[in-house]
């Protein structure tokens, strides 16, 4: 499905969030090195943990609240949350008034907001196309966002240092200019929901009982159950790529050159060394996945799976023993080849184990791989404080080799029950 016959509304936002996704990616990445210097690693990394606890309860309620209020009304408000978030970070910023609290309660506040817009977001793309055609457009928005993060982080490594009040105004603004173009030029979605019905009868937190009780049902599924297991371990390791891995650059490198002729030299700092190698993840995202998703095709979904989670274990390795930007570089390659390799095969694997009936509500836990691995995360930075960088890594590298061996068992589980269903 050519983007020339979509509908209007996906236009408009593939347009709109674009410029919100490259504004947003030139101070994010940075965000873990900001609050690891104002409030010390310990402390940054538990507040993070914090933060990611309440916007996995705001992902619980997008999905309500963007089938009960509607999909156009929640982009809409999440859109313009989102920037007034951001407005009252840049002032917690500014020559007038620094004040990391501030900064960090605006930080929470926007992830909120991001994670009631997403559903809502989802359900849109759901209801404009048909199924046939769903996965070309997810994939355009997907690119979208990986372009965003190759030009928004090499952006970030020239300005954030110095021009972080500026950023984080012009990230307000567009967030702000995008929610009034969504309330302007799109319609809403949703279909047609009679509110006196048995779903959306009784209080907000029904919506939450049922939610964790459809799980609780789903995680009975053993094969299922290992899936999600093992993704949270791996999940520990690509997860650091916004938590540890910038603190760790930053603290290593001060300023080298990255290149030189004669007397010339172009040298970075801590902070634009990690923009650097951010940006060289969403390149090569953007460029590879499709092709390293046909080649991963060749190859038993068991090996794929099991390889990803042993070459994430290689690459948090490399990055602990080097200190050179351009070993930074190998190592986020290696890292990518890892992301990559699994990216194609698990939302197909997902779809073998969930019976047709409750498919959706298989995709909706299988997410938990996800906001589980997203809430631990952060406490690898306190844990370098205690264990230091180098057994930190190591730690890691340990729970992506768990994950490697409990996709293997889960295989075996899986392939038995299949020979079993045969």
């Amino acid at each position: 499905m050519k983007i020339r016959d979509w509908d209007p509304n996906l236009k408009v936002r593939l347009v709109g969030e674009a410029m919100m996704n490259i504004t947003y990616w030139m101070f994010f990445p940075f965000l873990t090195i900001y609050f690891a210097d104002e409030f010390g690693k310990n402390k940054a990394g538990l507040l993070l943990v914090f933060s990611q606890a309440f916007s996995v309860l705001a992902n619980l309620m997008g999905g309500y609240c963007a089938d009960r209020f509607g999909r156009k009304r929640m982009m809409v408000i999440s859109s313009i949350g989102q920037g007034l978030s951001f407005l009252s970070f840049a002032i917690a910023n500014s020559p007038w008034l620094h004040s990391p609290w501030i900064g960090f309660i605006s930080f929470a506040v926007a992830g909120v907001f991001g994670s009631i817009y997403w559903p809502a977001s989802q359900a849109m793309v759901v209801d404009l196309v048909n199924e046939k055609n769903r996965s070309s457009v997810f994939a355009i928005f997907y690119t979208s966002i990986n372009i965003a993060v190759v030009i928004g982080p090499i952006l970030g490594a020239i300005f954030y240092v110095e021009h972080r009040f500026q950023m984080l105004l012009v990230a307000a603004a567009v967030c702000m200019l995008l929610g009034f173009i969504l309330a302007k030029w799109i319609r809403e979605t949703a279909p047609f929901q009679n509110k006196t019905t048995k779903e959306f009868d009784g209080k907000w937190y029904y919506f939450i009982q049922n939610q964790l009780r459809d799980y609780s049902l789903i995680i009975k599924d053993r094969t299922f159950l290992l899936f999600i297991i093992a993704g949270v371990l791996a999940g520990q390791t690509f997860m650091q790529l916004d938590l540890l891995i910038p603190v760790y650059i930053k603290d290593v490198v001060k300023n080298q050159s990255l290149f030189s002729l004669g007397d010339w030299s172009f040298t970075v700092s801590g902070a634009q060394a990690f923009g650097i190698v951010l940006a060289e993840n969403g390149f090569l995202v953007a460029l590879l996945t499709v092709l390293v998703t046909k080649w991963m095709d060749h190859f038993h979904e068991r090996n794929v799976f099991v390889l990803s989670s042993v070459v994430y274990a290689i690459s948090i390795i490399l990055f602990s023993l080097t200190h050179w930007v351009w070993g930074f570089m190998i190592a986020m390659a290696i890292f990518t080849f890892a992301e990559l390799m699994g990216a194609g095969l698990q939302q197909s694997f997902v779809s073998k184990l969930a019976p047709e009936h409750i498919r959706g509500q298989y995709f909706a836990a299988a997410s938990l791989r996800f906001t589980i691995s997203r809430t631990i995360a952060p406490l690898s930075i306190p844990l370098t404080v205690s264990l230091g960088y180098g057994w930190t890594f190591f730690v890691l590298s340990v729970l992506a080799l768990l994950s490697a061996g409990t996709y293997w068992i889960m295989f075996y589980s899986f392939n038995r029950r299949s020979a079993k269903g045969s």
